[in-house]
């Protein structure tokens, strides 16, 4: 496959297409990409695809799904070690698009392109390692094998917050296992999908293997959610949205996987060391602009630390510098966009409205117009109230003081959500007894909510996840299909 030309030269005139079997597809509705810190700063102009574009890169992947499945799991691995080793390379000059685009401070950003380097690298190995079993059937003569298969098309609809590792974790299972793809990334970010897709085409992926198909979830994702020749659709993204899309897949009888947010508890006990637990919470909280789903927006603190652990947030929150993503000694950047920085606002005013004593949520001037927050701690709440139960998705975090260990316990899983939580404490048996109960995904002791290794598993319990976990070797129960098949040797 010749790879189409990714434009270094990005600007008001610089115009992108969907991606369909190899070829360019041109839209005349286009979207304009935008820079968070600076908003004047556009980026380039992206094609919207239609309903009938989508049909097209639908029809393109199912025409190449048999000689991609059949390929050899050694140019499978090839294809995917090559992408991630283009990725690494190019770590600084896709940081900084990512970090142009969406907001991420710029070595943030950095970091998330290693993590898809290091993801499509790991998921090449898997490409040789799908094993399956073969065991003698208790009937006599016969012998048993259990395998696993693609399962064909699938559709892969990503968020805006991690716009380069979220798209890996998903394509690059999906192509490991001999699925093909069309891709719908979120319309804020397309500039980091266009560069990733790209990328694997340099890498060798034949056409039809990987489609872009970019524009409004409205649009594209219901057209790739509503589509009977799509075999399954991965998403992340909001609850309401993964709820529909749950729907429209139980209507098709299609399998699909959704990641769908959190609202997760940071617990602090009077035993912890609470330097650690406050430089935990910062980073879990506010880093990302707090635009993570495993983001530590709930910090759970004994009445007996509850004064000293507070004051410690306020003087580290005082030293974050929040600014331009790309700029030096910036430690915070843009919320990601207006309509975001609106959300944040509200939740802020409904926080003081209900009680709350906020400290920072102010908005911070600049040489542009970009969507600068001040980081914003809301003490004095209740577990009812608001901001403790709806998820921000800004750099917001609220504290709830508690008695005791078994009352942080219960307000930690007084939840819809489940996909993160953590603990700080030196206790062993509080420790233990958390990691069993707490009703999440993941579960952190003496460290963040957020960051989770490229090798493990990934998703959560209750609202926030619904279907198969995500990355590592537990990927392969969402993009495989099993087999059964019996040889009569005799």
């Amino acid at each position: 496959m010749t790879p189409p030309a990714l434009s270094t030269q990005y600007g008001p005139d610089a115009v992108f297409d969907n991606l369909i079997g190899g070829a360019r597809v041109p839209s005349d509705d286009r979207s304009t990409n935008t820079n968070p810190s600076d908003p004047s700063d556009v980026i380039g102009r992206y094609a919207r695809a239609d309903a009938a574009t989508v049909a097209s890169a639908i029809a393109a992947a199912r025409a190449a799904a048999p000689a991609w499945a059949d390929l050899g799991s050694q140019q499978r691995f090839a294809i995917l070690d090559k992408a991630g080793s283009l990725i690494a390379e190019r770590a600084d000059e896709l940081g900084d698009l990512l970090a142009r685009e969406e907001g991420k401070q710029l070595a943030e950003a950095k970091g998330e392109v290693l993590r898809a380097s290091q993801i499509f690298k790991f998921f090449a190995g898997e490409t040789i390692r799908n094993t399956g079993e073969v065991v003698d059937s208790v009937r006599p003569g016969l012998i048993a094998e259990m395998t696993h298969e693609p399962i064909g098309v699938i559709g892969i609809i990503t968020p805006w917050n991690f716009p380069i590792a979220i798209p890996a974790w998903k394509i690059a299972p999906a192509l490991a296992f001999g699925n093909t793809i069309a891709f719908k990334p979120a319309e804020l970010v397309p500039a980091s999908a266009y560069a990733l897709v790209d990328i694997l085409a340099e890498a060798g992926l034949p056409d039809g293997v990987l489609n872009l198909v970019m524009g409004p979830g409205s649009v594209v994702g219901d057209a790739l959610t509503t589509s009977a020749k799509v075999d399954a659709v991965t998403f992340t993204g909001s609850v309401a949205v993964g709820r529909s899309v749950i729907a429209s897949a139980a209507a098709h009888q299609i399998r699909v996987q959704c990641e769908m947010g959190g609202k997760n508890p940071l617990v602090v006990l009077g035993d912890a060391d609470l330097e650690a637990a406050a430089e935990a919470a910062i980073n879990g909280a506010f880093f990302s602009t707090g635009q993570r789903c495993t983001a530590s927006s709930r910090l759970i603190v004994t009445s007996g630390v509850h004064d000293e652990f507070v004051a410690l947030l306020k003087e580290k929150m005082a030293a974050l510098t929040v600014g331009d993503a790309r700029a030096e000694g910036v430690a915070i950047g843009p919320v990601v966009s207006k309509t975001q920085l609106d959300q944040d606002l509200d939740y802020i005013a409904k926080a003081r409205a209900e009680g709350g004593e906020v400290t920072g949520g102010e908005l911070i001037d600049s040489d542009t117009e970009g969507y600068f927050l001040a980081p914003a701690l809301v003490t004095g709440t209740k577990p009812g109230d608001t901001i403790n139960v709806e998820e921000v998705f800004g750099p917001v975090a609220s504290v709830i003081e508690v008695a005791d260990y078994d009352e942080a316990l219960s307000v930690a899983n007084d939840t819809e959500f489940g996909l993160s939580a953590g603990i700080f404490t030196t206790s062993l048996k509080y420790s233990t007894h958390f990691k069993r109960y707490a009703d999440a995904g993941m579960v952190m002791v003496n460290a963040p909510t957020a960051g989770v290794d490229y090798h493990v598993s990934f998703g959560g319990r209750k609202g926030s996840s619904y279907g198969p976990r995500e990355q590592a070797r537990a990927a392969r129960e969402f993009f495989t299909v099993h087999k059964t098949t019996y040889t009569n040797a005799g």
